[in-house]
């Protein structure tokens, strides 16, 4: 029985990765950052999260990504990897620490593996790092993000932790790389900046919305796509894991949450510069007078620029990626946020 160390697993899509690995019999050997106690890790997944599979087949490593010492420590003995650990937000008052995780996090954690010799390597990336709304055509994953469209941090640092992947590839390193695009279901703890919108819409948080679009998809389908990855993807290769049917609007995915929920969604639209304005303004005052995170995300507002819609057949065709209906997805992150947070009480969901 192959063992798989899953680095992030106290995150969104690292949880859910390794519950898809527990169910599927894999071994799991979960690194989790100090300070995490398995049991405290478990219950902040919730239904559906890691804490449903087979206990008997899951361990623990401790230590940051950034440590080259612990990372070799939690490597030795497995077989393949899964490298999900990432600080995926859009704010955050420390870019070098975001530059650490994500870049040389990722460094770290690939040359660990390549030394181990395993078997596979699959690394997570994001699907801003690939090119979109080219001239209305869907993006996909032959063309890379052009470098006015890496809109803030998070973007440019996993653009480099890409390029970062990349080269172990072309060095003989056994690395697949999948760039999941929103995905939303249970277990989205902090929230993601996905899972954010719908806690915010749950807490009316939006008089009006953007012009703008998503490729939304259900986590256990890219945790899905993960092990797939591992199985079938081919090295060098890289897969957007996205749904078929998941290329929404902002509007079209508001009028799904008020299908869902029975709360109003926004009617009023507003234009993306003003709304950029208003992010700025925030931005300054919260984030940086009061070292607050903004209401209004200075980064997401400007990926709001343009659609980010995907054609992820590749995926499909070449791994089998599953392609649950989103509208179940929206439903399952609909009643864990209402569980978790006590929003929306009158929800009809």
């Amino acid at each position: 029985m192959s063992l798989v160390l899953v680095t992030g697993a106290t995150g969104f899509i690292g949880g859910h990765v390794v519950q898809a690995l527990l169910s599927r019999g894999y071994q799991v050997r979960a690194f989790l950052r100090p300070g995490w106690a398995l049991e405290t890790w478990q219950s902040s997944m919730g239904p559906g999260g890691a804490a449903s599979g087979p206990q008997a087949n899951l361990e623990v490593a401790y230590g940051d990504v950034t440590d080259p010492t612990a990372v070799a420590a939690a490597v030795h003995g497995c077989d393949d990897v899964v490298h999900t650990a990432g600080l995926y937000t859009f704010w955050t008052p420390r870019h070098r620490r975001m530059h650490d995780v994500n870049v040389n996090g990722t460094r770290i954690v690939l040359q660990a593996a390549a030394d181990a010799g395993v078997r596979r390597i699959v690394y997570t990336s994001t699907v801003g790092t690939v090119r979109l709304d080219r001239d209305g055509a869907l993006g996909d994953e032959t063309e890379d993000a052009l470098p006015h469209e890496l809109a803030g941090p998070y973007k440019r640092s996993k653009f480099e932790a890409e390029r970062v992947a990349r080269q172990f590839a072309q060095q003989g390193a056994p690395v697949v790389i999948v760039n999941p695009t929103a995905p939303v279901g249970p277990g989205d703890s902090r929230p993601t900046p996905t899972g954010r919108v719908i806690l915010d819409f749950l807490r009316r948080g939006f008089p009006a919305y953007v012009d703008t679009g998503l490729n939304f998809v259900s986590a256990t389908d890219v945790a899905e796509g993960h092990v797939l990855a591992l199985e079938r993807g081919r090295v060098g290769e890289r897969y957007l894991l996205g749904n078929m049917e998941g290329n929404l609007s902002l509007k079209a995915l508001f009028g799904a949450l008020e299908c869902i929920t029975g709360l109003a969604a926004p009617r009023r639209r507003v234009p993306w510069a003003l709304a950029m304005a208003a992010a700025y303004v925030d931005w300054f005052v919260e984030g940086t007078i009061l070292r607050h995170q903004p209401r209004i995300p200075l980064e997401g507002t400007r990926m709001a620029r343009k659609r980010m819609w995907v054609d992820c057949s590749k995926a499909v065709r070449e791994l089998g990626l599953p392609q649950r209906p989103v509208e179940e997805a929206l439903r399952e992150a609909v009643a864990w946020f209402i569980a978790q947070h006590g929003v929306a009480k009158a929800v009809s969901a």
